[in-house]
């Protein structure tokens, strides 16, 4: 197979949840595990650090791996889902796994796949600890794909494990509550190995506190090693005065990333880089944490977060796609100086739209648009819902078009916004 007839098999035979929906959901570590066994359990071959959590993985994951590069390891990075490549989601030291290597994997264990029922997710996670072992890697950052207990990623023994925070989403799979989803997130917390918490909060302290009894492991939270004294934009980043509290040391860092909401994942990608050079055989030292994460989007490529993808009129587009997590959009939306601002909004099905809609401002235009994607909202349907909630506008089906409409309306005072859905912001970066 070349590498086009490939993907065709892989998104067809094991359609991924991005995709699909629950429908492709696989609970379970059994099928991993066996499979990861006859290829000579290849995650085995390196150092690794567990990323799961609601929002805010997917940035620490990246922080973290720009951090090891810079630090002078040979650096895996595991993530999903990717936005326009497939290869966005395995990486070494920055570059993309290559088409080559895909197809390779795939010719030698095609059969072996199928016997074995792997999903989407299993076939990549399995993927990805064989291309790291076989590319040398010496500590691969490895994200969660959902909850964290029952994720094909959960066989690896990490060096820490980190929660960045815990919202409600997936709550058909995950569970109704704070408390079950915290659970299921907790499942990645291993005998004797620390947990770093990124947000600590009253709700779910206790399920994590609780877990990391039972096997014996320190928790950590990060609010309480860091703190943000300072944050204001520069460039196309932002700036941070940064104090650890153990000891009263500040000191200051650029981060290459955009957005108000990053100030909970530098601290704790602070506390994981403090960690890891403390109690660990990894060294990092001050100069490569403040050039890792001064140049995280250069080194790892990471987009889709609060990325400028336009100006005259300013053009935002951001990921965020949950209540948790677009409630820290919205906010910092609401604090922007613009003429007007017009907002390009898509969502898929298994949203909580009565949670999420109402973070919007009821001043803004809106146009209702939809992802080429089965579990996309029809623009319509997402039009006549946000309606009850005093959000106006109109539709349009094709997300460049939808775009392309809100050039048309914006003055180059005013300001648009993308997001709602990855699918979205994949479709116009």
């Amino acid at each position: 197979m070349n590498y086009s007839q490939t993907l065709d098999f892989l998104f067809t035979a094991m359609p991924p949840f991005q995709q699909q929906g629950a429908s492709a959901y696989k609970p379970g570590l059994e099928r991993i595990t066996e499979f990861c066994r006859m290829l000579g359990n290849p995650q085995r071959n390196f150092y690794t650090i567990h990323v799961a959590g609601t929002n805010g993985k997917g940035s620490v994951s990246h922080m973290l791996a720009s951090i090891l590069q810079q630090a002078g390891y040979r650096t895996g990075l595991y993530t999903s889902p990717h936005l326009r490549d497939f290869r966005e989601r395995i990486r070494v030291d920055g570059e993309m796994i290559s088409k080559q290597k895909i197809v390779n994997f795939v010719d030698k264990y095609h059969n072996a796949m199928l016997e074995a029922g792997l999903s989407f997710f299993e076939m990549t996670t399995a993927l990805a600890f064989d291309y790291f072992a076989q590319s040398d890697v010496e500590v691969a950052v490895i994200e969660t794909g959902l909850g964290g207990r029952l994720d094909a990623t959960n066989i690896i023994t990490p060096l820490v494990s980190v929660i960045t925070n815990i919202g409600l989403e997936h709550t058909a799979l995950l569970g109704d509550t704070l408390q079950k989803i915290a659970a299921e997130k907790a499942g990645i917390i291993k005998k004797s190995i620390p947990v770093v918490i990124g947000e600590g909060d009253e709700a779910y302290n206790n399920v994590f506190e609780a877990r990391a009894a039972e096997l014996k492991s320190k928790v950590i939270y990060a609010e309480k090693v860091f703190g943000v004294e300072a944050q204001r934009p520069e460039g196309d980043g932002q700036y941070f005065e940064v104090v650890r509290h153990r000891d009263d040391h500040h000191f200051c860092l650029t981060l290459g990333l955009a957005g108000s909401y990053q100030r909970r994942n530098i601290v704790t990608a602070c506390a994981v880089a403090d960690f890891l050079h403390e109690e660990t055989p990894l060294t990092i030292s001050r100069r490569a944490f403040i050039d890792g994460v001064r140049n995280v989007a250069e080194l790892t490529s990471l987009r889709g977060r609060w990325q400028t993808i336009g100006t005259d009129p300013l053009i935002i587009c951001d990921t965020g796609h949950n209540a948790h997590g677009l409630r820290y959009v919205t906010e910092q939306l609401k604090g922007m100086k613009y003429g007007r601002l017009y907002c390009v909004l898509g969502f898929v099905k298994d949203k909580n739209l009565d949670e999420i809609l109402p973070l919007f401002p009821r001043d803004a235009y809106y146009i209702f648009t939809q992802a080429g994607v089965e579990r996309a909202v029809p623009a319509a349907d997402l039009a006549a819902r946000a309606a009850t909630f005093g959000l106006q506008g109109e539709t349009v089906d094709n997300v460049a078009k939808a775009l392309e409409r809100a050039r048309e309306l914006a003055t180059p005072e005013d300001m648009i916004f993308v997001g709602g859905s990855t699918f979205v912001v994949a479709e116009i970066i």
